[in-house]
Formats: structure tokens, sequence, C-alpha cells
């Protein structure tokens, strides 16, 4: 029997549409505050580095956390809570600037503190999708969920220019800010309640549950890797983010029009990956397919520091990358929740 699309699942379509335009909002602020700091306070290496460092520093400290207080409490409820904290704390930065009281270690509160909301929404994230439409189903509705990511990657980096150019960074976050509250909204209205949490047997205090939980990754020889790729993935990852389009326009020459053109290509790649991702692991399986999408990904982007020569190759060689990596990092996120 073919089970029902989950398109016709309302409460589905709700979380879809919430964190499409969530992720949508998400770019543009990834593009609006480096430019906040650079563009309005004049922010040098060693500021733009503390960003960095703020953003990184919160997805550590609560990461390690997250896992203990999501079991304990229902999901639906802190991700709410998550995303209208976060509109509120986007949305000081274009008042503070309004008021001309804005200031670099506000972004580097605001940063830290959106960090830490965004690893907790991550945490509950997942553990809330099989709640919603069954365990069985995870897999469909996480492909159809990273489609959201991949429709902000195509057209949050024009969005994100557009808006820069035409109002400026800061009033540019307010876009973002706004993406969250639709985002809790959305969740607001979904209507499938969603199962209480089992009564605690325990009274481990959640200090004592952490360090079981870690020594229990410790020991874990699909979770450790996992989460040390994880770890250093985000960390390397935001520095090579701020690097890229130094790299692009300074290091390659390539107009801004064509940087547009190649941050956009992984979104085309992300979208391209999650719509074959169920075939994928299907195929292949969870394991495999974790292992080769990630190995694929990590071949293909040599070829960015490799970049070089006439601007066609050099374009190129960065553009692929992008489109090639970011869909086999997209189906490599559908398989490693169940891997």
């Amino acid at each position: 029997m073919v089970s029902e699309s989950l398109w016709r699942n309302a409460d589905f379509r709700k979380l879809w549409a919430g964190q499409t335009v969530s992720e949508l909002g998400s770019v543009v602020t990834r593009t609006a505050i480096p430019l906040v700091a650079l563009m309005v306070l004049g922010a040098g290496p060693i500021q733009m580095a503390l960003l960095i460092v703020a953003a990184s520093l919160a997805v550590l400290l609560i990461g390690l956390l997250a896992g203990a207080w999501v079991d304990r409490l229902r999901r639906r409820p802190l991700l709410i809570l998550a995303d209208a904290t976060r509109a509120l704390l986007l949305l000081s930065i274009p008042a503070a600037y309004i008021a001309g009281v804005l200031r670099i270690e506000q972004l580097y509160v605001v940063v830290f503190i959106e960090g830490c909301l965004g690893a907790l929404f991550d945490a509950a994230y997942p553990a809330y999708v099989p709640s919603l439409i069954g365990v069985d189903r995870v897999v469909e509705g996480n492909s159809k969920l990273a489609t959201s990511s991949s429709l902000a990657e195509i057209g949050g980096p024009g969005l994100a220019g557009g808006l820069v150019q035409l109002i400026g960074p800061p009033l540019a976050i307010f876009v973002d800010a706004i993406s969250f509250v639709v985002s809790a909204l959305s969740l607001i209205l979904i209507r499938s309640r969603e199962p209480s949490r089992p009564p605690r047997t325990s009274p481990t205090p959640i200090r004592l549950e952490i360090l079981e939980g870690l020594r229990l990754l410790r020991r874990h020889a699909v979770l450790l890797p996992l989460t040390l790729r994880s770890i250093i993935a985000h960390v390397a990852g935001s520095f090579y983010g701020v690097l890229y389009t130094i790299y692009l326009i300074q290091e390659l020459h390539l107009s801004p029009f064509l940087l547009g053109v190649v941050v956009s290509a992984g979104g085309v790649g992300s979208l391209i990956g999650s719509i074959f991702a169920s075939r994928v692991i299907s195929r292949f399986g969870f394991g495999p397919a974790l292992i080769w999408t990630a190995t694929g990904a990590s071949i293909v982007g040599v070829l960015t520091p490799l970049a070089g020569g006439p601007l066609v190759l050099a374009t190129l060689m960065v553009f692929l990358p992008q489109l090639i990596g970011d869909g086999l990092q997209t189906i490599e996120s559908v398989a490693e929740p169940r891997a």
C-alpha cells in the first residue's frame, strides 16, 4: 500500500512553510551581520574573529546540554520559545542602529545567545519531527524539510545583497527577525498534539546525565565520529564562510554578480540532493550513503583552494564544489539521524 504524500498533511505543510521562511531569513542575517560589523561599525580582523568565536562557542557549550534538556521537555514549546526569543534578539540590532547606540559588543552578545538558541532548536527539531509525522516517515520528512535550506540558499544570497544595498545591513536583519516570528506562528498553528514526555523514573541531576551521555558518546562507534565531525565542520565552516567572499573577490577577482551565482549554485545542489536523498539512501543504505557523500563532498571541495587561471576556469572551479558538494552534503544530513 502506497502511503499518502506528506504534502497532504496540513500540519507538516505548516512546519515546512515556517522553516522555509526562517531559513531564508537566516541566510539574510548570515550575510548582513558581518557587513554590519565591517561597514557600519568599522570592525577589524580581530573583531570579526570574535564574532565567529562567539557563534562557535555557543554551539559547543549548548551542544553538551541540549540533548539532556530536550529529553526532559516537550519539544514544540521549546521550538516556539527559541524562535520567539531569536526574533527579539535580532530586532534589537536595527532598533539600536536607529537609536544610534549600536556597538560591536551588542553583536557579540546577540550572535552568542542566538547561537545558543539555535543549538537548542537544532537538538529539539529532529526529535519533534517523528512525533508529528511518525518514525516511518522520517526520511521522507527530512528530505522535504531539507528543501527549505535549499530554496533559501538559491534565493537568499540575492535577496540579502539586494536588501543590504537597498536599506543597509542593520535593517536587513529585520527580515530575519520577522522570519523567526513566522516560524513560531507556524508551530503554534500545528493542530496535532505532541505526545507527553514519559514520566521520569530517576531523579538523576542533569549534570550527571550529561556526564553519562559523554561517557556513552566516547564509547559509541558511530556517535563519536559523527559528533567530532560536526564540531570540526562547524568551527572550520565559520572561518571558511568569512574568508570565502574575500577570497573570491580579492584573489580570484570574481564580480559580485558572479559571486552571487556561485553561492546560489550551492542552493541548487542542495535542492537536487534533497529530491534524490531518499532514493540514494534506499539504494545504498544509511551508513554507506553517509560515508560516501561526505567523502565526495570533501574531494570536490579541494577545487576551491586550487582555483586559479582565467576567470572562466576559476569561476568553474569554485562553482562545482558549491553545486556538487552541497548536494552531497544535503543527502548526508538526511542520512545522518538514522545512520
